[in-house]
C-alpha cells in the first residue's frame, strides 16, 4: 500500500527519504556541505553504499569512485570490524555486498558517474594521476598502519586546494584508536593547519 502511494503522490520518494534517511546524514552533514559540488572525488571503504547514496544526492559529484575490495578478514584483530567478525557469512557475504552495491548504483555506474572498483586502496588509488581528484573520503582498513597508507596516497592523488577527510576519528574501537593517531601524527607531521574535527569525522585540507 505504501509502496502504491509513493508510486501516485509527487515527489513522494524524495521527500520519504529525506524523512527517513539514516542518522548519519546529520552526522556528516557538515562535512557533505564543505565538498563542492560537481567534483570528482572517491570513497575508500564502501560497505553497502549508504554514505556513497548521501554523496551522491548532496555532493552532487560529476565523478565518483566507490573502493573497496569487499574482502572477508579472518584474523582476530578484525572480530569486531564489519568485514571480519561481523560478516557472519564470511567472504560469500562480502560477495553479496559487492554484488548489492553495483545493483544500487546499476544506472549511475552506465553513465560513468559512478565507477565501482573492487581492490585494496592502495592498488586502486595508486592507478591514479597525482592531484587526480578534489577530495578522497577515508573509510577502510580503521588499523593504523593502514590509514597513514591511505592518507599518504589519498593527499598524493587530491589536488592543492583539496579535502582528505574521513570516518571514525576516535580513540578506542576494535582499532584502538588507529584513525584518530594516524590522523593527528599525518597534518603534524606535514604542518598542515588542524584538522576539523566534528562528530568523529576528520577534514584535512590538501
Amino acid at each position: 500500500m505504501i509502496r502504491e502511494l509513493l508510486k501516485r503522490v509527487p515527489l513522494a520518494r524524495k521527500v520519504a527519504r529525506l524523512l527517513f534517511s539514516p542518522p548519519a546524514t546529520d552526522d556528516r552533514r557538515f562535512l557533505l556541505d564543505t565538498l563542492p559540488k560537481g567534483s570528482v572525488g572517491a570513497e575508500i571503504g564502501v560497505h553497502l553504499g549508504d554514505f556513497s547514496s548521501q554523496l551522491l544526492e548532496t555532493v552532487q559529484p560529476r565523478e565518483l569512485h566507490l573502493i573497496d575490495p569487499w574482502a572477508h578478514e579472518r584474523t582476530t584483530e578484525y572480530r569486531d570490524a564489519w568485514y571480519g567478525g561481523k560478516a557472519s557469512g564470511g567472504q560469500s557475504e562480502m560477495d553479496a555486498r559487492h554484488a548489492s552495491v553495483c545493483r544500487r548504483f546499476a544506472r549511475e555506474a552506465s553513465s560513468g558517474r559512478v565507477k565501482i572498483h573492487r581492490g585494496y586502496s592502495a592498488e586502486v588509488l595508486g592507478g591514479f594521476t597525482d592531484a587526480y581528484f578534489d577530495w578522497v573520503y577515508i573509510d577502510g582498513n580503521h588499523l593504523y598502519e593502514f590509514v597513514k597508507q591511505d592518507l599518504e596516497l589519498s593527499f598524493a592523488k587530491t589536488r592543492p586546494g583539496g579535502h582528505v577527510c574521513g570516518d571514525d576519528y576516535t580513540g578506542g574501537g576494535w582499532w584502538d584508536g588507529g584513525v584518530k593517531r594516524a590522523v593527528d601524527e599525518f597534518w603534524q607531521a606535514r604542518r598542515l593547519p588542524p584538522a576539523q574535527i566534528r562528530n568523529q569525522q576528520f577534514i584535512l585540507r590538501r
